[in-house]
């Protein structure tokens, strides 16, 4: 007896998490914070931990209510998900269906073929420029009657490279307004170009425009899965009815208010993934490899037939990183002892050329 299968999941490859890493080997495979949980976070939810024989608040009133206040927009327009991924699938499922087409750069997230294809909507991916950034115009060139969304990764994972401001807002104001432009800023706190929050400025600028954060990057909450959107009413609204019920626990929307209660302690860290990200892109180009400038918790190497070599020279040091084969390998941005490890790894490979 064959059990029924959905048609066409054969073409929706099981998502792959980075490797996790052996005792003693630095794990930079997932783009996760270095840190551990801030003392006041970490308290913040062992005081909830007593009741968690109880559903949560499905509606994260109180996180959307400061999140609301913070950007100064009505509490309706912010939607809560486990993390910007699932938010992503939401607005997927919101806007777009079978016979509909969801654009993207390629290569960027993982998941976003596989979130629209699970929609039962076309991925339409459009190859990036030379400097491994988005290739706007040929994005507009690819707009047809059956685009229903597209999706903008800024910084874009795994290249690290930035969509301009300036360059942004010409882009959406070129995109047709029945079309909804979301920008994904997972990394945004890792820009230093300047472009920071030019995601929300466009969604006050512009009514088709949708943004996507999260806390499971800077305000390293990665395992507790909680990122939120900002949309337009009616967006926001179609996103709440896909939405899977119950999905954000009360332990996460706990950790995130007190992670936005702590955001100068969390600033430090930032900066200190920051500046181990431009020491990791300084030690692969001085060791020969053509590492991408980026602007995220993570370096890009687009090592081309040499991903496999560098992920094996990598691993041989003790250090766990994501490699595409055939494509490159992303390096996330570590601990200062990480990257101690990194440039170790680099300096035994010199020794024995």
């Amino acid at each position: 007896m064959t059990l029924p299968a959905r048609a066409g999941l054969d073409a929706v490859p099981a998502y792959r998490q980075g490797r996790s890493a052996p005792a003693g080997a630095s794990k930079l495979s997932s783009n996760e914070s270095p840190h551990p949980p801030l003392p006041s976070v970490l308290h913040a939810v062992q005081e909830r931990l007593g009741g968690i024989n109880r559903y949560p608040d499905m509606s994260a009133a109180a996180l959307r209510a400061e999140l609301a206040a913070r950007y100064e927009v009505d509490p309706a327009l912010v939607t809560v998900g486990a993390g910007s991924v699932e938010l992503a699938a939401q607005l997927i499922h919101a806007v777009a269906g079978e016979g509909d087409e969801v654009m993207f750069a390629w290569r960027s997230f993982e998941a976003y073929p596989s979130l629209v294809r699970i929609a039962g909507a076309t991925p339409v991916a459009v190859p990036l420029n030379a400097a491994h950034a988005h290739d706007l115009d040929a994005m507009l060139a690819a707009i047809t009657s059956r685009t229903r969304l597209i999706l903008v990764c800024n910084p874009n994972n795994p290249t690290g490279t930035v969509v301009g401001a300036e360059e942004l807002e010409r882009f959406v104001a070129a995109v047709p307004q029945d079309i909804l432009v979301v920008i994904d800023e997972a990394y945004v706190h890792f820009d230093r170009t300047g472009t920071y929050g030019a995601g929300i400025e466009l969604f006050r600028r512009h009514p088709h425009v949708a943004v996507l954060h999260t806390f499971s990057k800077a305000y390293g909450l990665a395992g507790l899965r909680i990122g939120y959107a900002i949309a337009p009413a009616e967006i926001a609204e179609n996103q709440r009815k896909v939405a899977v019920p119950f999905g954000v626990t009360d332990l996460a929307q706990t950790a995130a208010r007190a992670s936005l209660d702590a955001e100068d302690e969390l600033a430090v860290r930032i900066e200190e993934v920051v500046a181990q990200r431009d020491r990791l892109h300084s030690l692969l180009v001085d060791a020969g490899w053509p590492a991408v400038a980026s602007q995220a918790n993570f370096v890009w190497v687009p090592a081309g037939d040499r991903t496999e070599e560098l992920e094996e020279l990598l691993s041989a040091g003790g250090v766990i990183a994501r490699a595409f084969p055939g494509e490159g390998v992303r390096i996330s941005s570590g601990s200062i002892e990480d990257i101690d490890r990194v440039a170790d790894a680099l300096v035994r490979k010199e020794a024995t050329v």
